[in-house]
């Protein structure tokens, strides 16, 4: 498509447009056009926190697609680059505080219509991206689901790059903070504490974590408490760190890795953990995962399902709709997850022969995990880019900016539940009277 106007008329028109915004919006940021002209959003804006476009066709692609998916893949491929300032969710808090809708809605619409739809004119810049899951990313259709694929897209993308801003102990789940100020690693092993505080084990016990990550719970358990430990992941990078981590810390007889689908697993064991496995289960399989769940457990046995879930809604209909958010977390992140609503967890599990004791929400705690994750990958943004390129490291960023912001809102969510399986018997669950020994 070849566009009957000029580029300085282009510019000129477009920069017409921002600085008419720029009355409504007063946000501290500059604009820098593709010509290096920079354009203030508001009198008080200044080249500290810079969002540059680096084409014409940039503009083009967003008028002619203005979706959020549209954005990501311009951002991540380097057509939309943001920086100064802390790092992106300092800009994106920036420009969530300067936003006032009832400014906005002053604005002449036919005037910014006048200025910029010579760019419909424009030939649209491609965002080119080489990381997207290919298949179905929903999962819905189980005859194409394949759990291990989806986990290995996520979770083998580089453990040089997790590394950079995970803590330590490689712990890639929500912290557990006893006073916000504490540090994310202090705080991951306040997790680990508390999970098997909640889980009550107790020397001797047969424990399994089902989705072991890098293999921190395992071995913190094991160590720890003395029990013997048996974890399960489904990623290969992830099994082999584990398996190292094990030897390394002298623990091959107190824990064991494998790389294995937990719907496979048979035995019995004393205590049960999945600790940030759950997102990605599905609800349709709901009833098989909580079934092979309580057939693993002895009676009594005591079993903490961690996961992230979303809001109840009243129209049931529209609860599993594909919103352009979730379809970017399904087609770039983590293909095949869903998230349920708590009642519904509770609901499945009770169903499926299990005792709800305890019910707890770790949102805030989530929200401010994932913000550390965000300002430390930000911190490593050289070595990020060497690990996994360009493309991934902004992907990331977005992601877990974006994510920690669904958290504070309050659109996501997460809980820990805690549960017991329902014995024969009857009479005792085997839990203490109180919660007091979680607090010692």
């Amino acid at each position: 498509m070849c566009s009957i106007f000029s580029d300085d008329k282009l510019l000129v028109s477009l920069k017409d447009c921002l600085s008419y915004v720029a009355k409504a919006l007063q946000a501290p940021i500059t604009v820098i056009l593709w010509d290096g002209s920079k354009t203030p959003l508001g009198e008080i804006g200044n080249s500290d926190l810079t969002l540059t476009i680096a084409h014409k066709g940039v503009v083009a692609s967003l008028l002619k697609h203005p979706n959020l998916e549209n954005l990501l893949r311009h951002y991540a491929c380097g057509n939309i680059l943001i920086e100064g300032g802390a790092d992106l969710m300092a800009f994106i808090q920036t420009l969530r505080d300067s936003i006032k809708k009832k400014d906005l809605k002053k604005l002449d619409k036919f005037f910014i219509l006048k200025k910029i739809w010579p760019f419909l004119l424009v030939k649209s810049l491609k965002a080119e991206l080489s990381h997207e899951y290919a298949k179905d990313e929903t999962g819905f259709d189980d005859k194409q689901r394949d759990n291990k694929d989806f986990i290995q897209f996520h979770y083998d993308v580089s453990n040089a790059f997790y590394k950079l801003f995970l803590d330590p102990e490689m712990l890639y789940s929500c912290a557990y903070f006893k006073d916000w100020s504490t540090t994310l690693e202090q705080s991951q092993l306040d997790k680990l504490e508390m999970i098997c505080r909640k889980l009550r084990l107790q020397k001797g016990d047969r424990f399994l974590d089902i989705g072991c990550g890098w293999g921190a719970l395992v071995c913190y358990a094991a160590k720890n408490y003395g029990v013997t430990s048996h974890g399960v992941t489904l990623s290969q990078t992830q099994y082999d760190y584990a398996t190292a981590k094990v030897k390394e810390l002298g623990l091959q007889d107190k824990v064991t890795i494998e790389l294995r689908d937990y719907i496979t697993l048979d035995g019995q064991y004393d205590r049960i953990s999945s600790i940030g496995m759950f997102e990605h289960i599905g609800l349709d399989k709901f009833p098989e995962y909580f079934k092979k769940v309580r057939s693993l457990l002895r009676d009594n046995g005591t079993f903490l399902n961690h996961g992230i879930a979303r809001r109840a809604k009243a129209n049931k209909k529209r609860a599993r709709a594909i919103t352009p958010e979730k379809r970017l977390i399904l087609k770039y992140i983590f293909p095949g997850s869903e998230l349920a609503p708590i009642a519904t967890t509770v609901e499945a599990m009770e169903a499926y022969g299990f005792e709800i004791h305890d019910v707890e929400g770790w949102r805030e705690h989530y929200a401010l995990t994932c913000k550390l994750w965000c300002q430390r990958l930000s911190a490593n943004k050289e070595a990020a880019i060497q690990a996994v390129g360009i493309e991934k490291y902004r992907m990331w960023l977005a992601y877990l900016a974006g994510v920690s912001f669904g958290f504070w809102s309050g659109s996501i969510l997460l809980y820990q539940v805690v549960a017991t399986k329902r014995s024969k018997a009857k009479g005792s669950s085997g839990l203490p009277s109180t919660r007091a020994d979680l607090y010692i």
